[in-house]
C-alpha cells in the first residue's frame, strides 16, 4: 500500500493531468459507467469540526472502491491550516485490498478547481478573456492555476474580504486586485466565485451579457453565494443532479422562495460533455455552473495520482496484511 503526503499529491497530479482525469470521471458519470453512492454529512453536538464520508466505486479492467474522509473546520484559517483535511482510502475493486491513502486536502484543492476548469470550457463563450475570481484561499489560488491553462492568457481579476491576502495572492500570481466585488466582475466573461459566504455576493445588474459562473464556496442547503436573481435568470448546471437537490442552496433556497421549480437545472456537466444536453444557448446567455464536489472527481484524481507517483517512484510503501 503507497502512502501519499500532501507534497507526494503535489508532485504527482499536475494540475493538467486532472484536469484530463475530472473529464474524463464526468463523462464515465454521466454515462453511468460508475456508482457515486450518497454522501454523509455528521456534525457532533459540540463545535468540532464536521466530518464527510463520500464513497464511490468503478468497475473495468481495473475496478477501485474509493472512500473520502474529509473534515471541515472553520477556524483553520486563524491557524494556519486549510479548512478541509482528510484522506482518501483506495481499494482493489476485486479483492478489497488496500491500494493507497491519499492526502485528500491535496487533492481537493487541485480537483476542485479542475472541475471548474472542464466546466469553463464546456459553457463559457470561446471569445471569454476576462476572469474574475472572488476570494483568496486555497481555492482561489488553484482556480488561478486551472484556468490559466483553460484559458492562456486570459486576464484575471482577485477581491476578496481579506484584502492584505488578496493583495499577496495577486501579487504572486500576476492578477489585478480589484477594491469592490463589483469592479472585479462588471466586465468578466467568467466569475469564480470560492468564498466562505453564507450570503449572496453578486447583483445580477453587474454581470455582462454572456457571462460564466463557477460557485464553488457553499456547499449546504442554508448557504449561497448567488441570490435568486442570478439563479433564475440562468441556464443552471450542476455535477449532480441527486446532490443538488439535497445540499445545493443556491437552487433549493430560491425553490422554497417560488422563483424556480425543481426542473430549473438544464444538466450535469458530464451530460453536456457527452452530448447528452445542449450547454450554452446563445452567445449572450446567463450560464452557471454549481459546483458541490463529487466522491468520482476524487477518485478519478486519486487514481491518477497514484499512478504518477508509481511511475515516479515517489510516495512511502507499507506492507499490508488482512486480518
Amino acid at each position: 500500500m503507497l502512502i501519499l503526503d500532501g507534497m507526494d499529491v503535489r508532485a504527482a497530479l499536475t494540475m493538467e493531468d486532472c484536469i484530463e482525469a475530472v473529464r474524463e470521471a464526468l463523462k464515465i458519470f454521466a454515462r453511468r459507467e460508475c456508482e457515486q453512492f450518497p454522501r454523509f454529512q455528521l456534525k457532533p453536538a459540540t463545535a468540532a469540526p464536521l466530518m464527510g464520508l463520500m464513497p464511490a466505486f468503478q468497475g473495468g479492467d481495473m475496478p477501485v472502491w474509493c472512500l473520502k474522509d474529509v473534515l471541515v473546520a472553520s477556524g483553520n484559517r486563524a491557524r494556519g491550516l486549510d479548512s478541509h483535511q482528510g484522506v482518501i482510502l483506495l481499494h482493489d475493486g476485486t479483492t478489497g485490498e488496500p491500494l493507497a491513502v491519499v492526502d485528500a486536502t491535496a487533492i481537493t484543492a487541485v480537483r476542485t478547481a479542475a472541475t471548474s476548469a472542464v466546466a469553463t470550457l464546456a459553457l463559457a463563450r470561446p471569445d471569454a478573456r476576462r476572469i474574475a475570481i472572488l476570494g483568496s484561499g486555497t481555492q482561489a489560488r488553484a482556480h488561478i492555476d486551472a484556468l490559466r491553462i483553460a484559458l492562456p492568457g486570459a486576464e484575471i481579476v482577485l477581491w476578496a474580504r481579506s484584502p492584505g491576502q488578496a493583495g499577496r495572492l495577486a501579487e504572486e500570481a500576476g492578477c489585478r486586485l480589484a477594491s469592490t466585488i463589483e469592479d472585479a466582475v462588471v466586465d468578466a466573461d467568467i466569475i469564480c466565485t470560492v468564498t466562505g459566504a453564507r450570503e449572496p455576493l453578486l447583483r445580477r445588474d453587474w454581470l455582462k451579457a454572456g457571462c460564466h459562473i463557477n460557485a464553488v464556496g457553499a456547499s449546504s442547503p442554508q448557504a449561497r453565494e448567488l441570490g435568486t436573481d442570478i439563479v433564475a435568470s440562468a441556464a443552471f448546471f450542476v455535477d449532480s443532479r441527486a446532490q443538488a437537490m439535497v445540499e445545493c442552496g443556491e437552487l433549493l433556497l430560491p425553490m422554497r422562495e417560488g422563483a424556480i421549480g425543481e426542473d430549473h437545472i438544464r444538466g450535469e456537466i458530464g451530460e453536456v460533455l457527452v452530448g447528452a444536453r445542449p450547454g450554452r444557448s446563445s452567445a449572450d446567455a446567463l450560464t452557471v455552473f454549481k459546483s458541490l464536489g463529487m466522491a468520482v472527481e476524487d477518485m478519478a484524481a486519486a487514481v491518477c495520482a497514484l499512478r504518477n507517483a508509481k511511475t515516479m517512484g515517489i510516495g512511502q510503501e507499507i506492507r499490508w496484511r488482512a486480518g
